[in-house]
């Protein structure tokens, strides 16, 4: 299997390469494996739905 680092992941999804270790802990990315204390994840792997909360718009006050 082929590997990437966060950094080539996080650059090909668009998002930090901080965000990748936290999915890769999370275990969110099947097939991540760390090796020597860095995270390997599969060149192959889907960017992970991002889970964390957007705020709705009707919260706002404004109900029209």
């Amino acid at each position: 299997m082929n590997y990437m680092t966060l950094k080539e992941a996080s650059e090909k999804w668009g998002v930090t390469p901080r965000r990748v270790n936290y999915y890769c802990a999370g275990g969110r990315i099947p097939g991540a494996v760390k090796m020597a204390g860095v995270w390997l994840v599969p060149k192959d792997a889907e960017k992970p739905l991002d889970k964390r909360c957007k705020a709705d718009k009707s919260m706002d006050g404004d109900n029209t």
